[in-house]
């Protein structure tokens, strides 16, 4: 009784922090600079009327009511409302528990509480949109919880999700050494352009806004990563998903499972650890992005002993190093999205820092957070400032482009133009 008292003081505590608008209300924003999702402006104010925003400029192209809250962010950047574009709110760090012991031994209830809990500390951490990329054995419970942040239950961000994701039969985990035993699966297993077509549909049916599909797996002789699914399967999954409107984002760790998942056409491709310069050409010739999720593997490195700055660089790290570097090279599309859950929900600017560090000019990191994740994901009024859009917005102190790790000192998170502070 006492974990419930301490839950119901934390959400009572939250819903006093926001501070909920009237529809015809307006709210001048006074910060040092604007990052408007393509550049930086000193001296720029924003206009919030309701849930969207009214103006953005220079102080004299603004005119406010006399009745406008004025909030003045004096030494901050304002920025549009990040998007994180690879999560699972359903995990926690691996280092807590394995996904095994995730997938098998904790409850969906307990998935579900710790699902809303890790909603609320990203969207604290600025955050105001996810791509909640499977639910790992949960279900269509990320349905559930969407459903809850857009009717003000429970406070998160912005929400697409993928529900269960889409495996080879055979190819995902959790396993049992017990060939006759039947075990909760990860994700959803189906076979052929017919299966593929079912599963899709019925993943659609239950509220997926993007379908995710495991291209390849560690399931070749001696645990090998390998393709999972043909070429005409992908090109099926593609053909349907994109029917109804909606992405296609592929998990894919293989050189052959990133060339058949080129080939259908997909939207993203997720880690793209076997991309070549000859791959990433052809994603860019197809406007196909990247979200090469660093952070995740930098923290399985860690997980497994090593220690960053000390100890040699592993494979996996140097060779996303390697990716990174060529995927840019080539011109590719590059999504911010960390695969959080895999390391902790607020820390989500783990990610951004590493895009710096591995390389990108941290103004791009700024833009593949923002006005790039939108234009990939086809989240209309979101990912920029200006008027007309959605008042998703974030103050951080000081300058982002002088130092990314002052995107972990947020003082102001707006969404739809409600207002959450972590002071």
């Amino acid at each position: 009784m006492r974990n419930f008292f301490t839950i119901l003081f934390f959400f009572i505590c939250t819903h006093l922090f926001a501070q909920q608008k009237a529809d015809d209300s307006y709210t001048l924003l006074k910060p040092d600079r604007v990052f408007d999702g393509q550049q930086m402006h000193a001296g720029w104010w924003v206009l919030v009327k309701g849930n969207h925003i009214a103006a953005a400029g220079e102080p004299s192209t603004i005119t406010a009511p006399t009745s406008a809250k004025i909030i003045d962010l004096k030494g901050m950047t304002l920025l549009p409302g990040l998007i994180e574009g690879h999560s699972h709110l359903f995990l926690h760090p691996y280092n807590e528990t394995s996904w095994n012991d995730q997938v098998l031994t904790e409850s969906r209830a307990e998935r579900t509480a710790r699902a809303v809990m890790h909603a609320h500390e990203t969207l604290m951490a600025g955050f105001t949109t996810v791509r909640d990329l499977g639910t790992e054995g949960a279900g269509y419970d990320d349905v559930g919880l969407k459903t809850a942040i857009s009717k003000g239950v429970v406070p998160g961000p912005r929400t697409l999700v993928a529900t269960r994701a889409i495996v080879a039969t055979g190819s995902y985990g959790p396993k049992s050494e017990v060939a006759e035993a039947s075990i909760i699966k990860g994700a959803e297993e189906a076979d052929g352009p017919e299966g593929i077509t079912h599963a899709i549909r019925s993943q659609i049916g239950h509220g997926a806004d993007v379908v995710k599909i495991y291209v390849d797996y560690r399931w070749g002789l001696n645990d090998v990563a390998s393709p999972t699914f043909t070429e005409e399967e992908l090109k099926t999954a593609v053909e349907v998903a994109k029917s109804s409107g909606r992405m296609v984002a592929v998990h894919s760790g293989t050189e052959e499972g990133m060339r058949r998942a080129i080939a259908a056409g997909v939207t993203t491709i997720e880690h793209g650890d076997g991309g070549t310069p000859e791959l990433f050409k052809l994603m860019k010739e197809k406007g196909i992005a990247l979200c090469p999720t660093i952070a995740a593997t930098e923290a399985i490195s860690s997980y497994h002993g090593w220690k960053k700055g000390i100890d040699p660089d592993p494979a996996g790290v140097k060779q996303k190093h390697y990716i990174f570097t060529e995927a840019m090279k080539a011109g590719v599309k590059i999504c911010m999205g960390g695969d959080v859950g895999v390391f902790p929900h607020g820390d989500n600017a783990r990610e951004m820092v590493l895009m710096a560090e591995y390389g990108m000019k941290p103004i791009d990191v700024l833009r593949s957070a923002t006005s790039v994740n939108a234009e990939v994901f086809g989240l209309k009024y979101l990912g920029n400032i200006k008027a007309g859009y959605l008042a998703d917005l974030v103050a951080v102190n000081g300058n982002p482009v002088d130092d990314l790790k002052l995107l972990k000192q947020v003082k102001m998170v707006m969404k739809d133009g409600m207002i959450y502070t972590n002071q």
